[in-house]
């Protein structure tokens, strides 16, 4: 299929808050041109894998852009019709303070009435609470709902500020309910965290009987930062051998970095994704990967960020 979206982006020196999404210049990234808008910087959520927390300061304390709202306008005013706009992409739109600021609430407002597509990105059930407003430009947003596992003691461990699994599970429920296509995030894969077969299949059949249509999926990338914390969570699970095991993959069986990430095997991350790939596919959902060079495994005409659900005013989905 094919998709009408603007090819260029206004000068970059223009814009104030919404800024050209630029995913560390991977070449491995796939996903579509748009824009990103952080109403935040830093994020409650404390994942232990977060890339983010690599290069900004105290991400795990967040708090509100000054002027976002006014810098927010000023920006409409600039932007291409009908544009891309995902919330957001190293600092959950949702995170805690948004609770009692209400935010994101105002900027996505704004964001729809100028005509935008949105992709929100998430990891909080507080999304329910703008549901008036998701619901009423359904045509025009997605939602992409980032579920690692349904085990709640690896959730805590993982994800300790992130709301549980359970409540991001109602949240797609009451999403898909009301008419808002949610894809879910099965990334990342971490050995002996969350990859087994067993886990897969009980998040995917989870999330497709709730009403999600595409599951996006992708293994660890590690860098020093985040690497400690997620080896610790490891040993914490399974015990010093396991996390011995662990470094082993990412240091001495593998020798790809990208970008400064280093990456599992690639053997091993294509055999991940394809179980991911498949026990999708039997669930009838659209399948994509996230910086995995693994292009052949994705559902052909649909993007890798779930955003093609945000073009249902304009195409034809099946």
């Amino acid at each position: 299929m094919a998709l009408d979206v603007p090819r260029i982006f206004p000068r970059q020196s223009t814009l104030k808050v919404l800024k050209p999404f630029d995913p560390w210049i991977s070449p491995l990234c796939t996903c579509p041109l748009k824009y990103v808008l952080h109403p935040y910087t830093g994020c409650s959520h404390a994942c232990l894998y977060c890339y983010a927390a690599n290069y900004i300061p105290r991400h795990f304390s967040p708090r509100p852009k000054k002027d976002l709202l006014t810098l927010l306008e000023k920006d409409l005013s600039r932007m291409p019709k009908d544009a891309l706009v995902e919330l957001s992409s190293s600092s959950d739109p949702y995170t805690w303070p948004e609770r009692e600021l209400g935010l994101t609430r105002r900027a996505l407002q704004k964001l729809l009435e100028a005509g935008m597509r949105i992709l929100i990105t998430t990891k909080s059930s507080l999304i329910v609470r703008d549901i008036d407003i998701l619901q009423r430009y359904r045509d025009r947003v997605a939602v992409a709902m980032t579920i690692t596992t349904l085990d709640d003691r690896i959730a805590r461990i993982i994800e300790p500020g992130a709301p549980a699994p359970s409540e991001r599970l109602e949240a797609i429920r009451i999403l898909a309910a009301n008419g808002i296509s949610v894809a879910v995030r099965l990334d990342p894969i971490i050995p002996f965290v969350n990859d087994s077969y067993e886990n897969i299949k009980h998040v995917v059949d989870a999330v497709a009987s709730a009403g999600a249509v595409q599951i996006t999926s992708s293994t660890y990338k590690a860098k020093p930062i985040d690497f400690k914390k997620v080896l610790n969570a490891v040993r914490m699970l399974h015990g010093d051998r396991a996390a011995d095991e662990f470094r082993h993959m990412y240091f001495e069986a593998s020798s790809t970095v990208v970008q400064g990430y280093r990456y599992l095997d690639e053997r091993l991350r294509f055999s991940y994704m394809k179980i991911v790939r498949e026990v999708s596919y039997d669930s009838g959902l659209v399948f994509a990967t996230c910086r995995e060079g693994f292009n052949t495994l994705h559902t052909p005409g649909f993007a890798c960020d779930g955003s093609t659900f945000a073009y249902r005013d304009v195409i034809a989905l099946t």
